[in-house]
């Protein structure tokens, strides 16, 4: 099975007093990741715009060194990529600081050809993929999935700064949960963007035409497609709760794709993000 993972993939700057750590990182780029490590079997490739400088190359690397395929990977010549910078607190409060306007991965499908996609079995894109686009390529990227003979993996991962208005991430994840055939939604990110209450929510996607998991934090997941009735163990303890989400859904497809249950699915990406918040930074060491 061949999987496209869509999005961007940054530089991050992890500062520690005047120094700083230089890393990659992106929400569907870290689930690639965990979706490849817990899956090996299936090709697992990325999607996305790079420029041509040193940084761009960097990211190219990690990239393979990770074992995810890269020959998606578009290079846009007199680009680069986005860069964003966390500092961290004396009692541990993480804040983000970001560049990513001039972003290659804006770029991405400017000409409005998704051939590139009718290859693989299944994509996975987030709200974060539909968000750095222009709205046009987005409106065109869901009517040409809703034709697509591909399965379509869905996480909405709400970031009101990067969206032009509430309206237009409203009517984008709209459309994109009524094609998905995997929703794998947070509640905190759907009760932000649609007003509605966890019950809401969950009464919402309940509903839902395909499979996939509602993501509650440490309530553990709610199935979707097949009711599940089963304990999820809490995390140890917590040191960092980046990519909590993004290991989840890496650990759910990888499991779910691989012809396993919804229940162990669902408990193989829990248990992968209760590990993965006991590490700081989004991909844990392997």
């Amino acid at each position: 099975m061949r999987i496209a993972c869509i999005g961007e993939a940054m530089i991050e700057l992890s500062m520690a007093g005047e120094d700083a750590q230089l890393g990659v990182a992106g929400d569907t780029l870290n689930t690639a990741i965990y979706l490849h490590r817990e899956a090996p079997a299936l090709q697992v490739e990325f999607v996305t715009c790079l420029g041509d400088d040193p940084f761009s190359q960097r990211i190219s690397d990690f990239i393979a060194s990770q074992g995810v395929g890269r020959d998606t990977i578009h290079r846009i010549a007199g680009s680069s990529p986005g860069l964003y910078a966390i500092t961290t607190t004396e009692d541990g409060e993480r804040s983000f600081t970001y560049w990513r306007n001039a972003s290659a991965a804006r770029q991405l499908f400017a000409d409005l050809d998704f051939s590139i996609l009718a290859g693989f079995d299944a994509v996975y894109l987030s709200g974060i993929s539909m968000a750095i686009l222009p709205h046009p390529v987005r409106t065109a990227l869901v009517a040409w999935l809703e034709t697509a003979q591909v399965k379509v993996i869905y996480d909405s991962n709400y970031r009101p700064r990067l969206w032009e208005n509430e309206a237009q991430a409203q009517q984008i994840t709209k459309g994109m949960w009524d094609r998905a055939d995997v929703a794998l939604p947070s509640i905190d990110d759907e009760m932000a963007l649609f007003g509605e209450t966890a019950a809401q929510v969950e009464t919402r996607f309940a509903g839902h035409r395909g499979r996939g998991a509602l993501k509650r934090g440490e309530s553990g997941p709610m199935s979707l497609g097949s009711q599940v009735t089963q304990a999820y163990p809490p995390a140890e303890r917590v040191i960092d709760t980046t990519a909590a989400g993004d290991s989840f859904n890496g650990g759910y497809l990888g499991a779910l794709l691989s012809g396993k249950s919804q229940a162990d699915a669902l408990m193989a990406g829990h248990q992968l993000a209760a590990k993965v918040v006991q590490h700081r930074g989004a991909i844990m060491p392997e």
